[in-house]
This record gives C-alpha cells, structure tokens and sequence, in this order.
C-alpha cells in the first residue's frame, strides 16, 4: 500500500517543527516575562492533551497531601483522569492530590544551571508529600495490600539551551549532585535533543537524542515510562476527610 512518503518519523519533525516555530514566535512578540512563561506553559500543555492517553490529565497546578500540605506551584502535571475523586479548582489556582500525580515538569524559555537546579525543588516538593494508598474492593474480592506508591516523575521542558553543549560537563555536574527527591528524570530542549536519565547506586546515567528528533524522543519515552507506573494508586478518602470536625 502506498504512503506517498508518509510515516511516523516526518509526522513528528512536523509537529516538532510546527512547535519550535509557535513558541520562538512568542519569544519574539511577548516581552512580559510571566506572560511568555504562561505562553509557553499552555502550548506545551495543549500539546501533551492532544497526544497522550485520555487516561491522563495535564495541568498548571498546585499538589496537595492528607497532612494539609502543598507543593509549589508546578508548570505542568500530569495526573490520572479516571480514577482521582477530586481536583480543586479555584479561578487560575488548580489543587491536586499527590496520589493522582504521575509526573511533573518544569516550563522554561532555556536550560541553564539555574533553570535546572530550580525545577530540581520544584520536583522535590511534590516528591516530599505523603501519598496514602488505599485497599481496592473489586467483582473478585479485596485488594487488601495497598499498593506502594511510585516515584513521581520529574521533568524540564525548554525551547533553547544557554550551554554550547547543552549535555556536557556542566549539564552532568548538577545532574549527578541531586538527591532522591529531587532527581530530573526527563528532559527537551526542542532545538537541540531530548534526555533521559536513569539513576543506579548514587549515578546518574543520560540517555538522549539528536536534535531532530527532540520532540518524538520525549513522546515515546515519556509514553514508556509512564506506562511503567502503571495505575495511580486509590486514594484513602478518610486520611483527607480527616481536616473535617465531622470526621474525627
């Protein structure tokens, strides 16, 4: 069957294209920082709704934990659709459970140290939450071992980089000096590669691609690993019902 040239490689250096082509466009027309900040949140956001499973919710938003405690604000979540029972919504201010949340990235024009080290806390706020995991009743029975709650997922994505070798020396140096909580796992900076990184005994080990194929690399990886996670686990209602005079 002919394609007329068609396949899965050209559709995504398309769509990379087409993005890196939106978001410069933004970079030359907005001057306002925040607002070039929220420009280049919400296309990345729109980008992840279009393409990943509906199973997956994506969000600027705050994450919350059954001890009344909160992240900072992160640029993008992504959390389960199906099975969470509640996400606030308060005008712009989005609250989320920790249990809901599969992964959480950073929003920047580039990536530097500074940019780096800053999504790396980012990530740590929402990794230090108390996640609860409920038993799950089911038409067979009882789930009675909760299952243990997985290590969120963190991430930059940016357009450019500031670095010559947006992989080298100094990009390892900050990588391999990260602790558990705030270890960056998944990376694009769309003119220059997307990144990897698995962590092994106090190493970290990069994975990453070419500059052409930025924006593909971060799909698929992305797709394996939050299929790797599998379900969110189910949420013990009465850990967060517990804030409530009626319930104590």
């Amino acid at each position: 069957m002919l394609n007329d040239g068609v396949n899965l490689k050209s559709i995504f250096i398309t769509l990379q294209r087409q993005m890196i082509e939106k978001l410069s466009s933004g970079r030359e027309i907005i001057f306002h920082p925040t607002t070039k900040g929220d420009f280049s949140e919400l296309n990345w956001i729109e980008w992840l709704r279009i393409y990943l499973p509906k199973r997956y919710a994506m969000d600027k938003a705050f994450v919350i934990d059954s001890n009344n405690q909160f992240s900072q604000q992160i640029d993008l979540v992504i959390y389960d659709r199906q099975y969470s029972p509640f996400v606030f919504n308060q005008g712009e201010a989005i609250y989320i459970p920790a249990e809901s949340v599969y992964a959480v990235f950073e929003v920047k024009q580039d990536i530097n140290k500074t940019n780096l080290l800053y999504t790396s806390e980012k990530i740590k706020s929402v990794r230090r939450l108390e996640r609860t995991s409920a038993q799950i009743t089911h038409a067979g029975g009882i789930i009675s071992t909760p299952k243990k709650p997985f290590k969120i997922l963190g991430g930059i994505l940016t357009l450019t980089s500031e670095w010559a070798y947006p992989f080298g020396e100094s990009f390892n140096a900050i990588i391999q000096q990260l602790d558990n909580l705030s270890q960056i796992d998944i990376g694009c900076i769309l003119e220059n590669g997307s990144f990897s990184i698995c962590y092994n005994d106090g190493s970290a080990t990069l994975h990453k691609s070419n500059s052409e194929e930025a924006l593909i690399y971060l799909f698929f990886t992305l797709i394996d690993k939050l299929q790797s996670l599998g379900t969110a686990p189910a949420i013990d209602i009465k850990a967060y019902a517990k804030v409530l005079d009626s319930f104590k």
